[in-house]
């Protein structure tokens, strides 16, 4: 059988238990080579059951494993009745449907508040702006204002002898 182990390994040498452990079954592989040679364990059966559908070989798996009669059981009663079948894949949609639809409102709440921050950030430095601009045009009011005082005076000096 051919399985492939992996695990996470740090480049640093450090070593740390962690529960990140993977067993991967080709199945496909797996289904050709069981045809060859058949079940010969119970971890073979097990793989058996959740890939094979092929009749002859769920009978061989019964055959060898009786403890998967009752599974087996089970699944051809589910798959009897289509509607309730229906029904629950229909309620987890539903469930789906109204988590996806949450989670979008939650990232449109999320990118409407990120914009009107960026908003109130921007009116900020507009209010700063205007005001600045509202000072200096009183300064330029009141140097206008010296200016006219200025003339005003030199006028004055210039008509007396």
């Amino acid at each position: 059988m051919n399985l492939h182990y992996f695990e996470q390994r740090s480049d640093t040498g450090l070593k740390l238990d962690l529960l990140q452990k993977y067993l991967f079954v080709p199945l496909d592989i797996f289904g050709q080579n069981i045809q060859n040679g058949g079940i010969k364990s119970e971890t073979e059966a097990w793989l058996a059951f959740l890939s094979q559908d092929d009749p002859e070989m769920i009978l061989r798996l019964i055959d060898a494993y009786p403890e998967f009669r009752p599974m087996y059981e089970d699944v051809y009663r589910l798959c009897q009745n289509v509607e309730k079948i229906m029904g629950i894949f229909s309620e987890e949609l539903r469930i789906l449907d109204r988590n996806t639809v949450q989670y979008m409102m939650d990232e449109m709440q999320a990118e409407i508040d990120s914009k009107q921050a960026e908003i109130d950030s921007k009116q900020a430095e507009i209010d700063s702006q205007k005001a600045e601009i509202d000072s200096q045009k009183a300064q330029l009011a009141d140097k206008d204002a010296e200016i006219e005082r200025l003339k005003g005076l030199l006028r004055a000096r210039t008509r007396t002898p």
